[in-house]
C-alpha cells in the first residue's frame, strides 16, 4: 500500500512498458518509487498488453533476429513511413539505442522467441516476445516489485499541479477516494488519448464513432489535456494516430492484435460502393499495414472489404473471426450487402489488367495491374477460383500522436523553451515528437523501451540533487 504521506523520489504515471521501463531504471539508481496505474491488475498494462515485438537495430545475426539491421536502413524504413515527419535527433537516438536494449530486457526477466519466420517478412528486424506483450509486462512487473518499486492500480491521476515547470504535488482518485501525491520527480507515461472518442471527434467529426480502439480503454488523454492547458508544449499532429485495418467484427475497445488482418496484400479491398480505393500491393506489409486503418477512416461509412479466392486463402495468418464466404463475386456481394453488379464489375475490370508475373510472397514481385486506377504493383493476381472469401475492415486506432513536446533527456519542454524543472515523459505521450505520421511496426516500443529507460534514469537523477 502505497504512503500517501511520503515524499517520492520519482513517481510515474502510468503501467505499460515505457511506464515500467522509468520505474525500474529510476529504482537501479537508488531512487524510491511508486506507478500509478489507472486500470486495475488484471487490466494492467496500457496497450503493452497486446504488443508482441520491438523493432531492434544490430550489426550481426543474434540469438533471436537475422542478418543484420543497421541504422542506416532503420532510419530509411522510418523516413519512408513518416514522410520525413520526424525528429532525427531523437529518432536517431531511439535506433541506436534499440542496439542495446534486449540484453537489458532479458535481465529484467523478458524472454524472446526465436526469429519468426513466414509471412510477416519480420525475422531480420523485429524480435518477438515469449508469451507476448502480457509475458513482457509480467516479466517488468515481477522485476520492479522485486526492487521495490511500489504500484498502486486503480488510480486514476485527476491533474498535475504544475508551477513555473515544477510539478509540486499530482492529485489523484485512488479506488475512488481522492488523494494527493507528491514526488521530486515525476514520468508521464499515460498514453495518448484514442480512447476518447469525443476527442477524436475534434478532428474526425462523427467518423469517429465508427473508429475500433484495439488498446486499452483507459487511455482518455487526460494527463496530456491537463499539461497542455499548463503551458507545456505540444508535438506531434493531433490528427494523426498509428491505426490499421481490423476485422470490423472486433470489440469496441481492447480487441487486440488478434484483431488485425494480414490479408490486404494478397486480396483486392473494396468500400461500401465496391469500388478499389488504394493500391493493396504497395509494399511489404510490415511496411504498409499502418496506414490501412487511415485509408479505411476515410471511406464512406468507414467500411473496406477486403476480397480473395481460394489461391491466397492460405497465404495470411488466420483471423480470429470467421471469414465471409461464397461460391460466386455475386454471392460474396450479396451477404456484404454491396451491390453485386457492382462488385462483379470491379473483380471483371482488376482481372483484365492483371499481368503475368512470377508471384512471390518474398520480395516485391512482378505480379501487377496495367492501365488500372488504382493500381496493384505486386502480388496482383486475378481473383477467379472459388470459394470466395471477404473480411470487413474498420479503422483500428492504436495510438494517437498529439504529445508532449520532450529534449533528449526525456525532459517536458514548456512553452516559453525551457525545460520542465522535474517532468519527463515517455512512450505514446511523446511518440509524436518522432512519429509525425505513419508508422513502422515494432516501433513504438522501441520509443517506449528508450525513453522510458532515459526518463526513469534523468528522474531518479534529478531527485537525488
Amino acid at each position: 500500500m502505497a504512503d500517501f504521506s511520503k515524499t517520492y523520489d520519482v513517481l510515474v504515471i502510468g503501467g505499460g512498458n515505457a511506464a515500467l521501463c522509468a520505474a525500474i531504471s529510476a529504482r537501479k539508481q537508488g531512487a524510491s518509487v511508486l506507478v500509478l496505474e489507472h486500470a486495475p491488475r488484471a487490466f494492467r498494462g496500457g496497450n503493452s498488453r497486446h504488443t508482441r515485438n520491438l523493432r531492434a537495430m544490430h550489426t550481426a545475426p543474434t540469438s533471436v533476429l537475422t542478418e543484420s539491421y543497421g541504422e542506416d536502413e532503420y532510419w530509411e524504413d522510418l523516413v519512408r513511413v513518416t514522410g520525413g515527419n520526424t525528429d532525427e535527433t531523437l529518432a536517431r537516438m531511439t535506433i541506436r539505442a534499440t542496439a542495446q536494449v534486449l540484453p537489458w530486457m532479458e535481465a529484467c526477466g523478458v524472454r524472446f522467441q526465436p526469429s519468426l519466420s513466414g509471412t510477416l517478412s519480420l525475422s531480420r528486424t523485429n524480435a518477438f516476445f515469449l508469451g507476448g506483450g502480457k509475458a513482457l509486462l509480467n516479466a517488468y512487473y515481477t522485476t520492479a516489485e522485486r526492487l521495490g518499486v511500489e504500484v498502486l492500480y486503480d488510480t486514476e491521476v485527476v491533474s498535475l499541479d504544475l508551477d513555473d515547470g515544477l510539478v509540486r504535488s499530482v492529485s489523484v482518485t485512488s479506488r475512488g477516494f481522492p488523494a494527493t501525491v507528491r514526488a521530486k520527480a515525476v514520468v508521464a507515461s499515460s498514453g495518448g488519448f484514442q480512447a476518447n472518442i469525443g476527442w477524436l471527434k475534434r478532428y474526425w467529426g462523427d467518423a469517429a464513432d465508427n473508429f475500433i480502439i484495439r488498446g486499452t480503454p483507459y487511455a482518455k488523454g487526460r494527463i496530456l489535456e491537463n499539461l497542455l492547458a499548463q503551458g507545456v508544449q505540444q508535438a506531434g499532429d493531433p490528427t494523426q494516430c498509428h491505426a490499421v485495418a481490423i476485422d470490423a467484427r472486433a470489440p469496441a475497445f481492447d480487441g487486440g492484435i488478434v484483431t488485425r488482418l494480414d490479408c490486404v496484400p494478397f486480396s483486392i479491398v473494396v468500400n461500401r460502393d465496391a469500388q478499389r480505393f488504394y493500391d493493396e500491393g504497395e509494399d511489404f506489409w510490415p511496411k504498409r499495414y499502418a496506414i490501412w486503418g487511415r485509408l479505411v477512416a476515410q471511406q464512406p461509412g468507414q467500411i473496406a472489404y477486403s476480397i480473395i479466392d481460394s489461391k491466397a486463402a492460405h497465404l495470411f495468418m488466420p483471423s480470429v473471426f470467421p471469414p465471409v464466404t461464397a461460391d460466386s463475386i455475386a454471392e460474396l456481394a450479396a451477404k456484404l450487402g454491396l451491390d453485386p453488379a457492382a462488385l462483379e464489375r470491379t473483380v471483371t475490370d482488376y482481372n483484365a489488367a492483371v499481368q503475368t508475373g512470377t508471384f512471390d510472397t518474398t520480395r516485391l514481385d512482378d505480379c501487377r495491374t496495367e492501365g488500372l486506377t488504382p493500381p496493384k504493383t505486386h502480388w496482383a493476381r486475378t481473383v477467379d477460383t472459388a470459394p470466395f472469401t471477404a473480411y470487413p475492415l474498420r479503422p483500428g486506432i492504436t495510438f494517437t500522436y498529439l504529445g508532449v513536446k520532450i529534449d533528449t533527456q526525456a525532459r517536458v519542454q514548456m512553452q516559453d523553451g525551457r525545460p520542465a524543472k522535474n517532468l519527463f515523459a515517455a512512450g505514446e505521450i511523446m511518440a509524436g515528437n518522432i512519429l509525425g505520421r505513419g508508422y513502422l511496426a515494432g516501433f513504438g516500443m522501441a520509443i517506449g523501451t528508450v525513453f522510458g529507460r532515459i526518463a526513469g534514469k534523468e528522474a531518479a537523477s534529478y531527485a537525488h540533487h
